[in-house]
């Protein structure tokens, strides 16, 4: 290892596994529950994920194949049963996992201080000190979690509240399909309900609520139990601002419409019926509008496949393949970090938990290696908060774009490729100048693995990757196929390797083959698979080639019954190829003993059982706060579309904008980082893209790209100080400055900030061509093909040369951050770099700064043209290369210099 700057003892950075989960815990202040309540939200995790893959290989239609019985059919159901089935999932599992209070809020001291106030002037014996004790006791009983490891029975009335308010769907959806039309007012009233039938005889004593609609009430319950949970899952921030939406609902009309500015926002007066009836009860917008189901039929299905994966040990040998291939490298440690948790952003999702997973391994590395401790945290928070913009999987924001622009998701992939790994590009130069500043080199080897070892013993872990791409990209299939048969492809791949090893390999081929040809001889003979043959409900004889197909089509079930039938005859194998994650072993140990068979722990059909459940739960756990985001943040559109808000909204926006596009584009940036502080990217999204995205549109920037700034900037906001949730994460990790940290990640991650407003102006970067002609917004632009490559003048003007700008810059603005290249870069030095960055990345915010400000002083404005934008960016590219030269002979300069007796 050259050059390194170990501490006193190496072991003092390292962060245990409890450590990481301790850290979690306090960032996303979930329960850590014990005993029953650990088995009952198990239970409900999996049921969660068994609905949802249920929905993924049978769509809406709830049935099950049945050997002799045949099919099945359980339900069929509508969208909006689904949804209300879904999102009631989620809030019965976020009243489990997050505590209503944990008496440390102002109310809890305010009731304390109360007592002892009493406790003071009465004494501790008066019956007014011990009845306010007993009420507090009390209240502590029923709403109190304070160690974050007990269900409290107000918990309990939640979640069986939430549980009716989805039952309602499913057993009358008749009567909402009628009130759909008619309003919440043609409804059943409440007393004529078996539950509220003892209201008919007292009816003087409640007044005007006999006269609501079960309907109604239900909904208004659903929308509280909805805020109460964003309150608990995701923050008190959004809570407010989802209520504030409503209370516009209600009471906009009172705002004047002749009030300067804020005149536009007067809305015409709505009902409690009609709003309720538009937040509860529609598809469209809502609670149960569009983000829900992106939710239902994307993003949940994704969530498991990530769990799946981490579940399966890819997650470690991501880590140890991304410090193979650059451990050795100078400032190799950092590198790896950055590959490690691109690999990891992709499967994991979330900046935080991937920021302290993955950061546990790679920040203690980078710290011995000679990085500063919040250089070493903001490079894992940087790449971490990358994950949620890295092809293939993106984050949940990216299928809720599939939705919003009516763009294949296989497009939107493809156009976020190219800025995704700009960033990554980015913060590797940046991490690389940051070494030969400090003279960090790289590991020794003898501490990594070997690449060509490594890859041979977890090659099976790319395949799903490899799979879903070829789904999407070749077969073109929708995203859920693709995902749900990527999933059937995990299970099958770990299934086999869990039976494999030397005693058992023959064995295992065996059954394999057998299992193929019998398929395929029922396939050919009967037209169903060898069970279905053998209970006589195929449908025919069918031709080779059909019959061969349809036995390759089933594989994966072909593959998981082999592995279990190897497993069953090999209960206790040793399998070398796989290792799988920390959490099924615990969870394997954890039940073998509670059920008096701990020697079942390394048993390989219980192991491997123990895995699909963990992966469901985790699944579930994972998705508790994205659906309680989306079904949160859908309430936003919901009144804008009620309201009819949104035309006068984009002439608001507009007016401020006043007419500049760069503003419009810079209030849109801070205010994405500004509302996306502390809460989920996706939240972050909706919100902006209901208020701001139709005015970007409407100034002609293509949709996509409107979309994805928007994304790029709530990414942002993870690594954004003061609430840079993600680098306070990494920060506890590696035992640094927090606020520090958050300006060392947002610092590495600048080129995330520069390069949306390089696509915005420039949208070949993007891999969107103008399409002739006079189209709708959403028609204007289209993903380019590999046939419009054939055209020069788009390809090398359009895209090659902004491509190329792009990429260069991030150089250029890596020098800015980091001050060094080959020698150090003074201050002048650093703003001559920034310029030329600017010019290389986006040349038309100096073109559009220039005509703003000539526009503001009368002198008029004009347009970019093509030959501003070369030559713009030819002189970046001189002004970078000079540096560059400059920079490089003071590096051979200070390389040439004797060394010093005390440095020698």
């Amino acid at each position: 290892m050259a050059d390194q700057h170990p501490p006193d003892d190496p072991t003092d950075d390292r962060v245990s596994d409890e450590e990481v989960d301790e850290m979690l815990q306090e960032i996303e202040r979930k329960r850590s529950l014990q005993g029953w309540a650990a088995v009952v939200v198990a239970i409900v995790g999996i049921s969660f994920s068994i609905f949802q893959m249920w929905l993924a290989a049978k769509g809406f239609v709830l049935s099950i194949d049945l050997p002799v019985l045949g099919e099945i059919e359980f339900a069929s159901l509508q969208l909006l049963q689904i949804n209300a089935v879904h999102v009631a999932f989620g809030l019965v599992l976020a009243f489990m996992l997050y505590p209503p209070s944990t008496g440390d809020g102002p109310f809890a001291a305010r009731a304390a201080a109360l007592a002892a106030s009493l406790e003071d002037r009465f004494g501790a014996d008066h019956p007014v000190t011990r009845a306010v004790r007993r009420v507090g006791a009390g209240l502590r009983w029923l709403f109190v979690d304070p160690d974050f490891d007990r269900i409290t029975p107000f918990d309990a009335v939640l979640m069986l509240v939430s549980v009716f308010a989805a039952a309602y769907f499913i057993t009358d959806f008749s009567e909402i399909q009628r009130m759909r039309a008619l309003g919440l007012e043609a409804g059943r009233p409440i007393q004529e309900t078996l539950l509220f039938s003892w209201m008919d005889s007292i009816a003087g004593v409640f007044g005007p609520i006999t006269d609501v609609s079960y309907a109604f009430l239900l909904g208004v319950i659903g929308v509280l139990l909805v805020l109460e949970a964003t309150r608990r899952a995701i923050s008190l921030y959004l809570m407010f601002i989802v209520a504030a939406f409503i209370v516009y609902a209600r009471w906009g009309f009172m705002i004047p419409q002749n009030a300067a500015y804020i005149g536009v926002l007067s809305i015409p007066p709505l009902e409690w019926p009609s709003i309720i009836q538009n937040l509860w009860y529609n598809t469209e917008n809502g609670v149960f509008g569009i983000p829900v189901t992106v939710s239902v039929q994307f993003i949940y299905i994704f969530i498991l496949f990530g769990a799946f994966l981490e579940m399966s040990g890819a997650g470690q040998w991501f880590i140890d393949l991304a410090y193979a291939a650059t451990g050795t490298r100078r400032g190799g440690p950092a590198k790896a970090s950055i590959l490690a948790s691109g690999f990891m952003g992709t499967i994991s999702g979330s900046s935080i938990a991937n920021t302290v997973t993955t950061g546990a391994f790679t920040i203690p590395l980078m710290k011995r290696s000679g990085y500063r401790p919040e250089f070493a945290g903001g490079v894992e928070a940087s790449a971490s908060s990358g994950g949620q913009i890295l092809p293939p999987v993106m984050g949940a924001a990216a299928f809720l774009i599939v939705q919003y622009t009516a763009t294949p998701f296989r497009e939107v992939i493809i156009a976020a490729a190219i800025p995704a790994v700009v960033f990554f590009f980015g913060v590797w130069v940046m991490v690389h100048f940051e070494a030969v500043k400090q003279n960090i080199g790289g590991l020794d080897p003898a501490e990594l693995v070997d690449v060509r070892t490594h890859m041979r013993s977890g090659w099976f872990y790319l395949v799903p990757i490899g799979l879903l791409l070829y789904y999407l990209l070749v077969e073109r299939l929708s995203v859920a196929r693709s995902a749900w048969f990527t999933l059937i492809a995990i299970g099958a791949l770990i299934a086999l390797v869990a039976a494999y090893s030397d005693e058992t390999r023959g064995r295992l081929a065996g059954i394999f083959a057998l299992l193929f040809v019998g398929n395929f001889l029922g396939q050919l003979l009967a037209g169903a698979n060898v069970i279905g043959a053998i209970a006589g409900t195929g449908t025919g004889p069918q031709p080779v080639g059909a019959a061969f197909s349809a036995t390759v089509g089933g594989l994966g079930g072909i593959a998981i019954v082999s592995g279990v039938l190897t497993l069953l005859s090999h209960p206790y194998v040793d399998a070398p190829l796989l290792e799988f994650d920390r959490a099924v072993d615990d969870a394997a140990e954890t039940t073998a003993s509670a059920i008096g068979r701990s020697e079942w722990a390394t048993n390989g059909v219980y192991k491997f059982g123990v895995f699909v459940g963990k992966s469901m739960e985790g699944g579930a756990r994972t998705a508790v706060p994205v659906v309680i985001a989306v079904a949160a943040a859908g309430i936003i559109p919901g009144v804008i579309s009620v309201s009819g808000l949104g035309p006068n909204l984009v002439a608001l926006i507009r007016t401020i904008a006043g007419g500049s596009l760069l503003l419009l584009l810079l209030v849109t940036a801070v205010a994405s980082i500004i509302l996306g502080m502390g809460m989920p990217t996706t939240v972050t999204y909706i919100i902006l893209v209901s208020l701001l995205a139709p005015a970007l549109t409407s100034f002609g920037v293509p949709l996509l790209a409107a979309h994805l700034f928007i994304l790029y900037f709530g990414v942002i906001a993870d690594i954004t100080p003061p609430v840079a949730v993600a680098a306070y994460a990494a920060a506890g990790v590696a035992k640094s400055d927090a606020f520090q940290t958050g300006i060392e990640a947002f610092s590495l991650s600048l080129n995330k900030a520069i390069v949306p407003f390089a696509f915005i102006l420039s949208p070949g970067i993007v891999l969107l061509r103008r399409q002739p002609g006079d189209l709708p917004v959403g028609d204007q632009f289209r993903v380019v093909t590999l046939a419009d490559f054939a055209d020069p003048a788009f390809a090398v003007f359009d895209v090659l040369i902004p491509v190329l700008g792009v990429f260069i810059g991030v150089v250029a603005l890596a020098a800015t951050v980091i001050g060094y290249v080959s020698a150090p870069v003074s201050r002048f030095e650093r703003t001559a770099f920034a310029l030329s960055s600017v010019l290389l990345m986006a040349p038309g915010l100096v073109v559009s700064t220039v005509y703003d400000i000539t526009g503001l002083l009368g002198l008029g404005g004009g347009e970019m043209t093509l030959a501003m934008d070369l030559v713009l960016r030819g002189l970046g590219l001189v002004l970078f290369v000079a540096l560059v030269t400059k920079n490089r002979q003071a590096g051979r300069a200070l390389a040439d210099q004797p060394s010093s007796p005390e440095s020698a």
